[in-house]
């Protein structure tokens, strides 16, 4: 496998280029190339022969911050999301997960959540399609079992009107 079939774009010089570049994750261009990487390959296995599988569990974050910045709702995004975080828990296994009850502030924010949500006759799945998120997400967002981020909770709270939100 080369990337040539996900850099069709690039003449050979930039192939050879990005090749060495997609060897460095510390490279200014790392995740420049590996979002648009990501963006065309739907196979980790081709995906995991041009950089390991620990290293893109590393450069996730970074990879994840700037195709955000770039776009702000993608399909492949969330799907390469879901693959990092099975590879998350496989290597760093050390990492414990929220066991038994979640934390009450977020089963508090889950239940304001679903109040709202149930309030506008609203489904799962369809305040996960305005949100751009997955019905699973929402599910475990109002079991309070998901820790979403600020960007999130604002969506969340923009669709279902929600002005204000008492955790404590």
């Amino acid at each position: 496998m080369t990337i040539a079939q996900y850099f069709w774009d690039l003449n050979p010089r930039a192939l050879k280029e990005t090749e060495t570049i997609l060897k460095n994750p510390e490279h200014p261009q790392f995740a420049i190339r590996m979002t648009t990487l990501l963006s065309r390959c739907d196979k980790p296995k081709e995906l995991f022969k041009i950089i390991s599988k620990s290293q893109f569990v590393d450069s996730w974050p970074k990879i994840r911050a700037f195709w955000i910045k770039q776009t702000r709702q993608s399909d492949f995004r969330d799907w390469w999301e879901t693959i990092y975080e099975e590879l998350l828990a496989e290597y760093q296994p050390k990492l414990k997960k929220l066991e038994g009850k979640a934390p009450f502030f977020l089963q508090k924010f889950g239940k304001r959540i679903k109040e709202a949500r149930i309030e506008k006759g609203l489904s799962q799945k369809q305040l996960a399609l305005s949100a751009g998120m997955r019905q699973p997400d929402i599910s475990r967002v109002e079991e309070g079992k998901k820790n979403v981020t600020l960007y999130t909770l604002a969506r969340l709270c923009q669709i279902l009107e929600i002005k204000t939100i008492d955790i404590l």
